[in-house]
């Protein structure tokens, strides 16, 4: 770093896009990925929910919730299964004009997946200080080599996205859940 520009073999890289501020958008569409992430508890499933929101309009263009344990499915996170539902819906992959909502900052496998399908807005709620890879242990889609990166919003209803997860975890450490 010089001069506060990060340089790398090629010359500067680029910014990472500044931290947004959440819409009332994003709020009402956390209250849907809640509500889905409590559809998940209630199968036994970690409490992540996910919508993917057209970021205009606020049309909902796919949601889910994790079911690794009832598809026996390693990549069933509620992200994934969101923007899959969201691509299939518009008939493309690309989803620049789109939101991605979650209760749960995403793991590397679905930071990954937002810098791939392009998703242009990243909100999401509770920090996951042993798996994040928005900011918590990596930073993947403020990564300024890669050739993609979202706007994020972090932290909203993360009171609430954290307390759902405790709640889960005590009730399953008790053979409640």
């Amino acid at each position: 770093m010089r001069g506060g520009v990060f340089y790398s073999r090629l010359g500067p890289l680029p910014r990472p896009r500044p931290a947004g501020e959440p819409t009332a958008a994003d709020d009402a569409m956390m209250t849907r990925a809640l509500a889905l992430a409590g559809a998940a508890a209630a199968i036994g499933e970690v409490p992540v929910g996910a919508v993917v929101y057209e970021t205009a309009s606020a049309r909902v263009l796919g949601e889910g919730f994790n079911r690794r344990e009832a598809d026996h499915d390693p990549a069933a996170h509620a992200e994934l299964l969101a923007v899959r539902a969201a691509s299939q819906t518009i008939g493309d992959w690309r989803l620049n004009h789109c939101t991605l909502v979650v209760t749960l900052e995403p793991c590397a496998m679905c930071a990954g997946l937002v810098v791939n399908a392009r998703v242009g807005r990243l909100v999401y709620g509770a920090n996951d200080p042993k798996a994040g890879a928005c900011e918590s242990l990596y930073a993947i889609p403020s990564d300024s080599r890669l050739n993609h990166r979202p706007q994020i919003v972090r932290g909203v209803r993360a009171e609430a996205c954290g307390d759902l997860l405790r709640t889960f975890f005590r009730q399953l450490r008790r053979g409640e859940a």
